[in-house]
């Protein structure tokens, strides 16, 4: 019933409607109501009139009806009752009237060929088909015949016939040669309409090939050859020269006469055509002449019909296709040569068969309607109106007052259900006839609703909506709506009911939603139906995609929020170039937007975001465009071409969104650096050719790069190359230097010169040197290479050096001199008067006097002091003594050493340093280090057992630095920002463990731990105490362990664990050895061999330490105060000294890691531990 989707019965609806305002009903096509309801004959399907057919297959002959009851049939045969029982091969079809003229077993198809009528009849009246003239298909031989040679001269027209044997249908003709070649056809040669073969003049070629006439028929897809005509071309010239073929002047090449166009077809001056309207209107004019003759067409008064004319044959013949009366006309085709022109006028006449005007329609009247059928046709000349009645002439039917027949319309008055029949009207001319069949039905019916019961409409807010409620009745009811049961009838304002009984609501609003009845009344009784009507709100996109631009690479992400009616599914889908989007793996589908990840330039165009329900959609579009890298140049060219430049041109590629901001060329040359591309210079991008400035004996090869703000293209493809004359060089190498490499040498380098600065081939460099300030000779030397080593020279001795290039076209300017110096030796002398000032615990002062400048024998580069640690002050710590440096660059007296260990004894060398190495030491010094702060203490551990302490545990520092006389811990009480107040607690060098009684459950604590010497407090580590357990949960523990189930299982795992312990008690007293340990907290070490099977031996536990004491530093038994001893804070010999001489420690002790690990690996087989950890 909803607009969006109508059934098929609202288009049976409004075609009532139509009907109704002629004053007829038509019957739906409900089939409850088809198969009730009473109904004359009607054809519904039936073969053509002229209706030919293959001999080879069986003959039908089509006609079928319908009606009410259904129709029987009948057939005549030339306007004779056709008796189908008496024939054997002809049957007709069950429930059908189409024959069947059965060959299979014998007969002849063309004695069955006439003019047939298939009569449908029940017992309301007779329907007719048309007169059906069966033919059978003919395809006849071609008669057999001599055909002579057709002698001919050159340059005349000529015509071969072909005239084929008439068949049914006409056969399609083509024409080739013997051996099946087809003949090549053009404005010479051409085939007409009619099948002959048309030279407008011979020429000595067609002499080469015979002529054969073919004839396809349709029906038995036969083709059928009429003997090939062979041509004998008489000639002026008998050389057949092909080259003459298309010269403008091939005719008089050939000494063939030129004419004047005459026509060959049709023949003279003048002639006329007779076409049927709606056919097609085919006019030849073929005419003869030397040069062949061209065809113009033309009407006279006007113009040929654009849209419908067109020229075929090389212009020779003119189609008009679906002819009317205003294509009648004189039309004339021009041909014409150089020689003259000719025209043939054609006078065309449009005649017309029988064509509807108004065609009769069948008509169905309630009782005491009125109604007329009308059969008005056209046609040239005008056609002839005979009416008839159930087949039967309608002035030899018996006479009815309530029916008048006027010309073409009878006129029915006060209709009833005797007047029930089917009329014929046979509209004709001598051109063809038309024949239709229009049945009158009387029908008394009482309402029907046609569509289903109480549907449920759902439309959205603020459209325009109609409800359709299709009805039947006879005579016509009339419709009425009202909504939710009240008793005005809807119709005006919001509402427009239309004469079919739709209700149209012109803009739906929320309170259109209800419930509507309609009502059909006539005068034999009511019906109604009722619709529901749901408003729902429309489909909106609120937020949509917007225009974008991104870099190629990049991720786009385009929104799509959409607000839709709740009680509707909403599908969000996506449209790229308005075609369906393939969300591949690169892209991503949410329900309100949509990603693509790495865009690539195939992602640029429009997108389209469609979210629809049931009822709607909405669309929003946006437009991605993708910044991408230039495409390659192209199409490079060299021009211009000179001795030092040239010019290049290249065309650029596409931008890709983003504008070229620049050009780089780039060369590259096959002689030093084959396949190698340099950069040679860079343009704006606006700038497609540019000159290029060149060196001299290059060959060069240029590409082009195009850059943009995204990136560059690819190189293009290379030019051409172009090699440049040679020059003597303009240049002499660059960086040149001479230094020694040993002590009686001078190695000469530089920088050799590249393809663009060579000029010419081989090129060489002249090396010069001599002594400096001795004004001695050059001496020289020619040199391929980069290097040149002068040998047996002075120690430390300046040098002028010159280098020059040189290759076969000249030498270069003359070269720059360069000062160089030949190879060093060891320093003579060591600094003397080296004197040590301890400026603090780390750092010291050194002073000494300087090495005269003749004993360096080289470059003075630095002053070096070597210097070790002899040993630390700290009794038996271990000490590193590896060597370590301080550099003093230049010729200077003094310098600081930093870096030092506190409270150390070290020893110092110094030397004198050179390009060669070190000189000799200086005598020895030695010097102590004063005591300094420790380092902070090493792995400062806050632990928080219970509620009530915190206990502290740490290690000594690394670095003590001095002797430790103790430890300072600061802490403080916070909670959130509020701090308490800070309390220092002072331990002495042997402890190692605080216990803190908490003042509070909830606070944390903030400690800070420092080491002390005599010179002050160290490094500070600070740790924090851990998060307060949540009270809720402290409070919940506290209520399971006061359950009777918590209790009952802790009681049976007790008794489960005792049980266990008994027995292995009991099989552990026969080898003596008790997998248990007296106290938890004195776990045995790992390197106890006795624990390797988690068992140990009964023993004297006097020796035990007892809880609380202290293990010392050595691991004996320490009470707490301390006799300051350096045993307390080391085992010496277990000091280090990293690589680089760095402290890593002064002292080391053992560890309690090896307790803890003892203390794990040992718990885990012991069942008494098990119980510690359920306790």
């Amino acid at each position: 019933m909803a607009r969006q989707q109508p059934p098929p019965w609202v288009h049976a609806a409004v075609l009532l409607c139509l009907l109704c305002l002629s004053g007829a009903i038509e019957i739906p096509m409900d089939p409850s109501i088809q198969n009730e309801l009473s109904q004359p004959p009607t054809i519904t399907k039936q073969s053509v009139k002229d209706h030919i057919v293959d001999p080879r297959d069986n003959i039908l002959i089509e006609c079928e009806a319908k009606g009410n009851p259904a129709p029987s049939f009948h057939w005549t045969r030339n306007s004779r009752y056709f008796n189908i029982a008496k024939d054997p091969r002809v049957s007709m079809r069950r429930r059908s009237g189409t024959l069947v003229i059965d060959f299979r077993s014998g007969g002849r198809p063309e004695e069955y060929e006439g003019e047939y009528q298939c009569f449908a009849r029940n017992k309301y009246g007779t329907a007719l088909s048309n007169r059906i003239r069966l033919q059978v298909s003919k395809s006849p031989l071609w008669p057999k015949e001599n055909l002579d040679p057709v002698v001919v001269q050159e340059g005349a027209p000529l015509t071969l016939q072909c005239n084929p044997p008439p068949g049914l249908p006409s056969p399609v003709i083509f024409w080739m040669s013997s051996s099946m070649e087809p003949i090549t056809q053009d404005k010479r040669v051409s085939q007409g309409h009619n099948g002959d073969l048309y030279f407008s003049n011979v020429m000595l070629q067609d002499m080469q090939t015979d002529y054969s006439c073919n004839a396809r028929f349709h029906f038995t897809h036969t083709i059928q050859q009429k003997n090939a005509f062979t041509l004998k071309v008489l000639t002026n010239n008998p050389y057949n020269d092909s080259s003459l073929r298309n010269h403008p002047d091939m005719y008089s090449a050939r000494g063939v006469a030129e004419r004047t166009p005459s026509f060959m077809y049709p023949q003279g001056t003048a002639s006329s055509q007779m076409v049927l309207r709606g056919m097609d209107l085919l006019l030849e004019c073929i005419a003869s002449g030397v040069p062949t003759p061209d065809i113009a067409w033309y009407k006279k008064g006007g113009d040929l019909p654009s849209d419908k004319a067109k020229f075929e044959n090389f212009n020779k013949a003119l189609r008009i296709t679906n002819v009317s009366e205003e294509d009648s006309g004189e039309y004339f085709c021009l041909a014409s040569n150089k020689m003259g022109s000719t025209r043939h006028t054609i006078s065309v006449r449009v005649k017309a068969a029988p064509y509807w005007l108004d065609e009769p329609k069948n008509l169905i009247l309630a009782p005491g309607e009125d109604g007329r059928l009308v059969c008005r046709a056209n046609g040239n000349p005008k056609p002839t109106v005979q009416w008839m009645i159930n087949g039967e002439p309608l002035q030899s039917a018996p006479p009815n007052p309530n029916r008048e027949v006027a010309g073409d319309t009878i006129i029915f008055r006060d209709t009833q259900i005797s007047s029930r029949a089917v009329y014929q009207c046979n509209t004709s001319n001598e051109h063809g006839y038309l024949l239709a069949n229009a049945f009158v039905s009387v029908l008394d019916v009482p309402p029907r609703m046609l569509s289903p019961r109480n549907q449920l409409i759902r439309v959205i807010l603020y459209n325009r909506t109609r409800l359709d409620c299709p009805f039947f009745g006879s005579p016509i009811p009339t419709l009425r709506w009202f909504k939710n049961g009240q008793g005005s009838n809807l119709d005006g304002g919001n509402y427009h009911v239309y004469e079919n009984g739709s209700l149209e609501i012109k803009m739906i609003r929320k309170e259109d939603q209800g419930i509507y009845t309609c009502v059909a009344t006539n005068i034999l009784g009511k019906a109604e139906n009722q619709v529901r009507l749901e408003v729902k709100d429309p489909t909106r996109i609120f937020r949509m995609p917007e225009d974008q631009v991104a870099k190629r690479g990049t991720t786009v992400q385009l929104e799509c929020r959409v607000k839709h009616d709740p009680s509707l599914k909403l599908t969000v889908s996506w449209l790229k170039d308005d075609e369906p989007l393939y969300i591949g793996n690169r892209m991503k589908k949410e329900d309100d937007s949509l990603t693509i990840y790495g865009v690539a330039e195939r992602d640029q165009g429009s997108y389209t975001c469609v979210a629809s329900t049931e009822l709607d959609q909405d669309l929003a579009k946006a437009y991605l465009t993708v910044l991408g890298r230039p495409d390659r140049p192209r199409d490079l060219e060299l021009t211009d071409l000179a001795e030092r430049s040239v010019r290049l041109t290249w065309i650029p590629g596409d931008d890709n969104n983003s504008p070229i901001t620049d050009f780089v060329v780039q060369f590259e040359e096959d002689q030093f650096q084959p396949g190698v591309w340099h950069d040679h210079s860079k343009f704006p991008g606006s700038v497609n050719s540019a000159v290029l400035q060149l060196s001299p004996y290059v060959n060069y090869q240029f590409r082009v790069i195009a850059i943009n703000e995204v990136g560059s293209s690819h190189p293009s493809l290379p030019s051409e190359r172009y090699r440049t004359s040679g020059a003597p060089p303009e240049s002499n190498p660059a960086d040149v230097k001479g230094e020694g490499t040993r002590k009686n040498n001078m190695e000469i380098t530089w920088t050799p010169m590249n393809a663009t600065s060579a000029f010419g081939p081989n090129l060489r460099y002249i090396v010069k040197w001599r002594r400096r300030e001795t004004r001695e000779s050059w001496n020289n030397v020619t040199v391929w290479g980069s290097r040149y080593v002068v040998g047996q020279t002075p120690v430390y001795v300046p040098y002028e050096i010159r280098v020059q290039a040189e290759n076969d076209f000249g030498k270069g300017p003359e070269p720059d001199t360069v000062i160089g110096y030949s190879g060093e030796d060891y320093p003579r002398a060591a600094p003397t008067d080296v004197k040590i000032r301890v400026l603090n615990s780390t750092a010291i002062s050194l002073q000494w006097n300087r090495v005269y400048p003749d004993t360096v024998q080289g470059q003075l580069r630095e002053y070096r002091a070597y210097y070790w640690r002899e040993s630390s002050l700290l009794k038996n710590l271990w000490v590193s003594q590896k060597r370590q440096q301080a550099s003093f660059p230049g010729d200077r007296p003094r310098g600081v050493v930093s870096r030092l260990f506190p409270y150390s004894n070290y020893k110092l060398e110094m030397v004198v340093v050179n390009g060669r190495g070190d000189g000799p030491r200086s005598e020895t010094k030695e010097f102590t280090t004063p005591e300094g702060v420790p380092s902070a203490p090493r792995r400062f551990r806050v632990r928080q057992p219970n509620l009530e302490t915190i206990n502290l545990e740490w290690d000594h520092p690394e670095h003590p630095n001095g002797i430790l006389i103790g430890y300072t811990l600061k802490y403080l009480a916070f909670n959130g920002t509020k701090l308490g107040k800070q309390i220092v607690e002072n331990f002495s060098p042997n402890q190692t463990k605080f216990t803190m009684q908490r003042a509070d459950p909830v606070s944390r604590y903030r400690f800070t731990l420092s080491a002390r010497t005599q010179v002050g407090s160290g490094e500070a580590v600070t740790e924090e105490s851990p998060a307060p357990p949540n009270e809720a949960y402290t409070n919940n523990q506290a209520d399971i362990a006061t359950q009777g189930w918590f209790i009952g299982l802790m009681c049976a795992i007790a008794l489960l664990v005792l049980i266990l312990l008994i027995v292995c008690f009991i099989k552990r007293s026969r080898g003596g050895k008790y997998p248990v340990r007296e106290k938890k907290d004195v776990p045995l070490g790992p390197e106890d061999p006795k624990e390797e099977d988690g068992s140990f031996d009964y023993s004297d536990e006097d020796n035990k330490p007892l809880q609380g004491s202290q293990t010392s530093l050595d691991g004996t038994i320490k009470q707490q105060e301390s006799d300051d001893s350096l045993v307390d804070y080391g085992e010496g010999g277990e000091g280090q000294f990293n690589e680089d001489g760095s402290f890593i420690g002064q002292y080391t002790v053992k560890k309690d890691k090896e307790e803890t690990e003892g203390n794990e690996s040992s718990e885990a087989t012991s069942p008494v531990n098990a119980i510690y950890s359920l306790a």
